[in-house]
């Protein structure tokens, strides 16, 4: 499926080819802190894939639990966190954020990962009281 999206204030820009198969949900600790959230919504895209097409990230380098070096993109005007991936000269992929593409709608997760992390309740939010627009 092809994809664009970017970041908050529309300094990032990019395009990507991805495959559906590909969302998913990760609850390890590091991602709920750099979300400010429950969890992150993420999908792969294979570095020949994906394409900056406006503004230029600024990385932010994190040693994951895991012991891996993830380097981590954000728009350096407005925050926003675009896309996290190996800190190798050549990653194989990108793990773009969910909430930076304008088809999310379509793009259901498949997987969750580090679900020992996952807050107690975030697997019971069908139960939490749901209104249509802000309270």
């Amino acid at each position: 499926m092809k994809i664009d999206g970017g970041c908050h204030c529309g300094n990032i820009r990019y395009e990507a080819e991805i495959d559906l198969a590909n969302v998913g949900v990760c609850h390890c600790t590091d991602c709920q802190t750099l979300t400010g959230s429950a969890f992150s919504t993420y999908v792969f895209a294979g570095r020949d894939s994906f394409r900056m097409v406006g503004g230029k990230p600024k990385i932010y380098v994190k040693i994951a639990e895991s012991g891996s070096r993830r380097a981590q993109a954000f728009c350096p005007e407005c925050g926003t966190r675009i896309y996290a991936c190996a800190d190798v000269p050549d990653p194989e992929r990108d793990n773009l954020r969910v909430g930076t593409i304008k088809q999310r709608r379509e793009l259901r997760p498949q997987s969750q990962i580090w679900c020992r992390s996952a807050l107690p309740w975030v697997m019971e939010l069908d139960s939490v009281k749901q209104v249509p627009k802000g309270g």
